[in-house]
């Protein structure tokens, strides 16, 4: 972990995750489910998980550029695909341009049935590997250190969530992070798309988190700076954070691992932040170590 050396906890009163990558293994499962698209073509059949890791990188920070509507579980069933697409041109077979440049008019409808755009439902679903890709968001498990960490830091801080995921995806990874699986009727997001997520607030929650907001919510992906304005206005507004004379900048701590998508952003708006350094991490790290 590397942080400014002026800061410490006691200096702040809500703390925010972001959660893939700090919180919780992702690029295990995300290389463990590309592996089968990598072993297909011979440009990538003898890649590295940091090669492969980071190509897909590249395909996922540009869809969410491009498409910041787009759920992220849609999101990530197009950049599997899309990946499939380069790989044959990189093998010297034939592609589909659309496809390719991620055009969304080739996506489909989700595995739930839902489409995210006009265009999606006139168009072919996704094949069954591309939606399987997409569905694995709730197969991502915590690090052995974060269910236990988050527990205790819930009983003195006011815990929350800005995440690249949509919401239907992440009760699936709060269950696992409340340390309660076994009743994932707790953790659903509200029925109401436009009502704010309080977990705690549903009987017998053991959630950690005072606050979820997802890119579902806030309708763009990190490192957009409106997810982390909108986040900030809630904090300052809403009865769950309490009144106080405090600018609103300095009751919160952001706390991450991707130096793109979360601490090089909110340095830029001058939150306080701490960088978690997960060892062997692949994703995120392109823009340099400018964590304070």
């Amino acid at each position: 972990m590397a942080s400014n050396t002026s800061l410490q906890l006691k200096d702040f009163e809500i703390v925010f995750f972001d959660v893939y990558g700090t919180l919780c293994d992702w690029e295990t499962e995300i290389y463990k489910c590309l592996k089968p698209l990598l072993s297909r073509f011979p440009a990538s059949s003898k890649w590295s998980r940091k090669e492969a890791l980071e190509a897909f990188t590249a395909i996922e920070i540009d869809l969410q550029a491009k498409h910041p509507g787009l759920l992220y579980r849609d999101l990530l069933a197009k950049a599997h695909e899309v990946m499939g697409e380069r790989l044959k041109a990189a093998s010297g077979q034939e592609v589909r341009t659309t496809t390719l440049e991620g055009d969304p008019s080739t996506i489909g409808a989700s595995s739930s049935g839902a489409t995210t755009s006009t265009a999606a439902s006139e168009s072919k679903p996704f094949e069954n590997p591309h939606i399987a890709f997409g569905n694995s968001i709730k197969d991502w498990s915590p690090f052995p250190d974060t269910v236990e960490a988050l527990r205790t830091l819930s009983k003195y801080y006011k815990l929350c969530v800005l995440s690249n995921v949509d919401r239907t995806s992440f009760a699936h990874t709060l269950a696992k992070l409340s340390g309660d699986e076994s009743h994932p009727e707790l953790y659903q997001p509200p029925t109401e798309s436009d009502k704010l997520w309080f977990p705690q607030e549903v009987p017998n929650s053991k959630s950690p988190f005072t606050l979820i907001l997802t890119a579902q919510d806030v309708g763009s992906y990190k490192p957009a700076l409106h997810g982390f304005e909108v986040a900030l206005d809630i904090v300052q507004k809403d009865p769950h954070f309490g009144k106080s004379n405090r600018d609103v900048k300095q009751r919160v701590l952001w706390v991450a691992q991707s130096l793109h998508h979360d601490v090089n952003p909110a340095t830029k708006i001058g939150i306080k932040c701490v960088w978690i350094d997960r060892a062997g991490a692949a994703m995120g790290l392109n823009g340099g170590h400018n964590y304070t």
